[in-house]
């Protein structure tokens, strides 16, 4: 594959904007995010408009902390398992193939993998903040990023 790139670089320079990759592989780098605010500046994958997930999560795996002061909206979609988000008062499961939620600005959230699961989440504005401290220690404060520098869930 690489092969085939740098000649189709030569050939065409634009290419330079094409990044092929694998949602589970690509993944892994970042808590599974795979577009954002976080991707270096110059990768096709930099956004300050939009941030995509690849969510691989097994079963128990669930969000150590709330997401409060939200400042962003959110759409996740199942692909396989099960899947609950938890809001204020509510809980939505997600439970079939192509189940999914939407949620804006203001509403604080959590979730927690019924099943092995894998969810597509797409949030925006890509912003910095709402990561859980990779020691787990410290509260979530929105504008911080977690100590790895990556973004959390």
């Amino acid at each position: 594959m690489a092969e085939n790139l740098a000649q189709d670089l030569a050939e065409n320079p634009a290419l330079k904007n094409v990044y092929v990759g694998r949602a589970d592989v690509d993944a892994a780098g970042d808590r599974g995010w795979l577009l954002g605010h976080f991707k270096p500046l110059g990768d096709v994958r930099h956004s300050e408009d939009v941030e995509i997930k690849w969510g691989v999560h097994p079963r128990g795996d669930e969000r150590s902390q709330w997401v409060t002061g939200e400042h962003r909206t959110a759409l996740l979609i199942l692909i396989s398992g099960r899947f609950r988000v938890e809001l204020p008062g509510r809980s939505v499961v997600l439970a079939a193939q192509g189940d999914y939620i939407v949620w804006g600005h203001g509403v604080d959230h959590s979730w927690y993998a019924e099943e092995d699961s894998v969810v597509l989440t797409v949030r925006w504005p890509s912003v910095a903040g709402y990561a859980v401290p990779a020691s787990g220690d410290e509260p979530a404060v929105p504008g911080r990023r977690a100590e790895n520098g990556r973004p959390g869930s």
